[in-house]
C-alpha cells in the first residue's frame, strides 16, 4: 500500500524537481559575469537605511558605505530610525555626513519597514536608490560596480548578491550554504526572465521607477516582501529591466542568525509573502519544491511501516543529492566558499524538514519580528 501510495509521486516530484533544477543552473548561466568599467560621468545616489534597535551594527555599515570609492558629492545616506528603543538615532548622529530621519507613526503598522523606506525615498535626491541592511558590510567598490552596470545595462532594477559571514558554528555554516542556494536561484530566475528572488540587503531601483509602480501601494499592508513584491510590481510593469549584479565586488555582507529560534523567525517573515505571489510559474515553482520536501519526509517516515519503497526512495534521494550539489558547486564557486560543500549532506536532509515545516508555517499567524509581533 505505502509503495503504491508513494512510488508514482516520487518520481513525478522528481522530475518536476530536476526540471526546475535544471532551468536554474541555465538560469544563472545567463546572467554574465559583469567587470565594472571606470564611471566616467557619476549619478546621484541615495543609500536607503531602515534601522530598529541596531546600536551594534549600524557604526560599521555606515563606515563601509562612507568609505566607498565613489565621489562623495554624488552620493548621500539615510538612515530611517524605526522608533528605536536604544541609542541607534545617537550613533547615526555621530556621522555628520548621514541624514537621520526619525520614524514617527502614530497609527499601528504592519510593515513599518516598507513606510521608513517610502519616507527616505521622499526626501532622497538620487537618480539612483540602494537599500541596505544596518548589519550589513560591503567592500570599498560596492557603489561604484553597481553605478557601472547600471549606466552600461540602464536597468531599472538590480538585484545584488548577498552572503554571510564570519560564521562560528556548524549551525550558522549551514545557514550560509543555503542562503547562497537562495542567491543563485533568484539570480537564476532573472536570467530566466522570471525573476521572483532578490533581497533588500542590496537592492537597486531608480527613484523613477519606485514612484511609477506606486512603491509599496498594494503590499504594504504584510510586514515582509520591501524587496521581491516590489520586483514582482517592477516586472510586471517594465518586464526586461530587471538585472542581477554577477560581481563579487557587489556583495553585501551580512551574518547568519546566531539561534534556531531566531532563524525561524526569520524565514517565517520571508515565507509570509510568499501569499501574494502572483506569477504561476512562481507559485508552481514555490508549490511544487514545498510539496516535493513533504513528500519525501512522509516516505521516509512510511519506512516504519513498510519497507517496500525503501529502493525507489533512494533513487530519489540520491539523484536530489546530485541536483541540489551541482547548484550548491556553483554558488559557493561565485562566492568563493567551497569549503562550505562539506555539509551538503546535512543540509539535504535538514532542508527537507525545513522546507516542509516552515511552507506552513510560515502562512499561518504572527511572528516576532524587530521587537514587534507582526503578520
Amino acid at each position: 500500500m505505502v509503495y503504491v501510495l508513494f512510488s508514482g509521486l516520487l518520481w513525478a516530484l522528481l522530475a518536476f524537481y530536476l526540471y526546475t533544477t535544471w532551468r536554474f543552473i541555465l538560469g544563472w548561466r545567463k546572467v554574465p559575469r559583469f567587470v565594472a568599467e571606470p564611471i566616467n560621468k557619476p549619478v546621484k545616489v541615495s543609500v536607503i537605511i531602515a534601522a530598529r534597535n541596531e546600536e551594534d551594527k549600524i557604526a560599521i555599515c555606515l563606515k563601509a558605505i562612507l568609505a566607498q570609492n565613489y565621489p562623495v558629492d554624488y552620493l548621500e545616506v539615510i538612515v530611517i530610525d524605526d522608533h528605536s528603543e536604544d541609542t541607534t538615532s545617537q550613533v547615526v548622529n555621530g556621522f555628520d555626513s548621514v541624514m537621520l530621519l526619525k520614524l514617527n507613526e502614530g497609527n499601528t503598522l504592519n510593515s513599518y519597514k516598507k513606510k521608513a523606506i517610502t519616507e527616505g525615498i521622499k526626501i532622497a535626491s538620487g537618480e539612483l536608490i540602494i537599500t541596505t541592511d544596518a548589519d550589513c558590510e560591503m567592500g570599498k567598490d560596492w557603489i561604484s560596480t553597481i553605478v557601472s552596470y547600471y549606466q552600461k545595462t540602464g536597468n531599472k532594477m538590480i538585484s545584488g548578491p548577498v552572503a554571510f559571514t564570519g560564521e562560528r558554528n556548524w549551525f550558522e555554516n549551514i545557514q550560509t550554504i543555503e542562503f547562497l542556494y537562495l542567491n543563485l536561484t533568484g539570480a537564476a530566475s532573472i536570467g530566466q526572465g522570471i525573476p521572483f528572488s532578490c533581497n533588500g540587503a542590496n537592492l537597486t531601483y531608480t527613484k523613477e521607477v519606485f514612484n511609477e509602480v506606486g512603491g509599496f501601494t498594494g503590499i504594504d499592508h504584510l510586514a515582509s516582501g520591501d524587496d521581491e513584491l516590489l520586483m514582482h510590481k517592477v516586472h510586471q510593469q517594465y518586464p526586461g529591466t530587471i538585472g542581477y549584479l554577477k560581481n563579487r565586488d557587489a556583495i553585501v555582507y551580512t551574518d547568519a542568525k546566531p539561534t534556531l529560534q531566531k532563524f525561524i523567525q526569520q524565514r517565517k517573515r520571508w515565507a509570509s509573502k510568499s501569499i501574494k505571489y502572483q506569477s504561476s510559474f512562481i507559485v508552481t515553482t514555490v508549490v511544487g519544491i514545498w510539496a516535493f520536501n513533504l513528500v519525501l519526509i512522509l516516505a521516509l517516515l512510511s519506512l516504519g511501516i513498510d519497507t517496500a519503497i525503501l529502493p525507489v526512495l533512494g533513487w530519489v534521494l540520491a539523484l536530489k543529492f546530485v541536483a541540489d550539489l551541482i547548484i550548491m558547486f556553483q554558488a559557493t564557486s561565485f562566492f568563493k566558499r567551497m569549503e562550505l560543500l562539506k555539509y551538503a549532506l546535512l543540509v539535504q536532509y535538514l532542508y527537507m524538514l525545513y522546507v516542509a515545516f516552515i511552507g506552513i508555517y510560515g502562512n499561518t499567524g504572527k511572528y516576532y519580528w524587530k521587537g514587534r509581533h507582526v503578520n
